[in-house]
């Protein structure tokens, strides 16, 4: 289902991963994508970001089960998969600036070496920042051995950064020297969702708020690359009654499981709207009308569900 654009500067979207089919908390977050772009006169639009895991046939059953709730979106669907030329024209302008640097370090080695005082888990400690020319290619010839490429890694001009949030406030996060491209070629989640959004005119970014802490890193290279940061909104996770992240081993938490247990699309939808304080809603419509973004509960959805 689509609608044309009214032609309003700026734009919403949702950005799915193909890699199965979309649980309770995935709608409730397109949803709230929707109706905050929608109500507030943007265009719509949807990306699927098929650049790791992706089932075949999954991308085609997530929109149909958007479509069933009522959401529209302005065309055309975009496939992160199909954005290469874009994604490698952005680290070339980095790289142009000697803000990219080669990275040969293993998975292991990065968790494994110690991090900079309150930096967190996991953050890249800059081994590979300021190497030598006989220290580079000993750790190419290493990769060749790993039949790999050095991972590219932005060369970071802040530890930290701050960003707006429509329902978090201000939210200052680490800045570590990010992966750019992975060492399997693959550009990384990072740049990819930088570039994809500024190139859509996306600013207004709607997404689960265990995404939140990348926003400092996100808005931090689009600065760097001249592009906007948008309005981020991050929205609080579905999660089961031991308060883990809502996932399929919960049970019946996809609209088709709800379907084959006899409850409507409407249901569904009615559903996530008693999450957001506004019952009686039966489509995504519904929600869009009657639903105040500065009522939205602050803390994880608990999603109890009848077997």
């Amino acid at each position: 289902m689509t609608s044309q654009s009214s032609g309003t500067r700026g734009a919403g979207r949702y950005a799915p991963s193909p890699s199965g089919d979309l649980h309770l908390g995935n709608l409730r977050t397109a949803i709230l994508a929707w109706a905050l772009a929608r109500g507030t006169g943007r265009a719509f639009h949807l990306r699927v970001e098929d650049l790791d895991r992706v089932r075949k046939g999954a991308e085609d059953r997530q929109l149909e089960d958007l479509a069933a709730l009522g959401l529209d979106w302005d065309p055309p669907v975009v496939r992160q998969s199909e954005r290469g030329d874009a994604h490698r024209a952005a680290i070339a302008r980095l790289a142009e600036a000697g803000l990219v640097y080669e990275c040969y370090c293993t998975r292991r080695e990065i968790l494994e070496a110690p991090s900079a005082p309150h930096a967190p888990p996991g953050a890249y400690p800059g081994t590979c920042r300021d190497l030598d020319e006989p220290a580079r290619e000993a750790g190419r010839a290493r990769m060749r051995e790993l039949r790999r490429e050095p991972a590219l890694r932005l060369r970071a001009e802040v530890a930290e950064w701050s960003v707006r949030d429509r329902w978090a406030g201000e939210v200052t996060g680490p800045v570590d020297d990010l992966v750019l491209r992975r060492g399997d070629g693959v550009v990384a989640y990072n740049l990819a969702v930088v570039i994809d959004d500024a190139d859509a005119e996306v600013d207004q970014v709607v997404r689960a708020d265990d995404l939140l802490s990348s926003a400092p890193r996100q808005a931090h290279l689009a600065q760097l690359l001249g592009l906007p940061e948008p309005v981020y909104a991050h929205v609080p996770l579905a999660v089961n009654g031991e308060g883990a992240r809502l996932a399929k081993r919960d049970g019946a938490v996809t609209l088709r499981d709800r379907l084959a247990r006899g409850e409507s699309a409407g249901d569904v939808v009615e559903r996530i709207g008693d999450s957001l304080g506004v019952p009686g809603c039966r489509t995504a419509r519904d929600v869009l009308e009657r639903w105040d973004p500065d009522s939205l509960p602050r803390g994880p959805w608990v999603v109890d569900l009848p077997s």
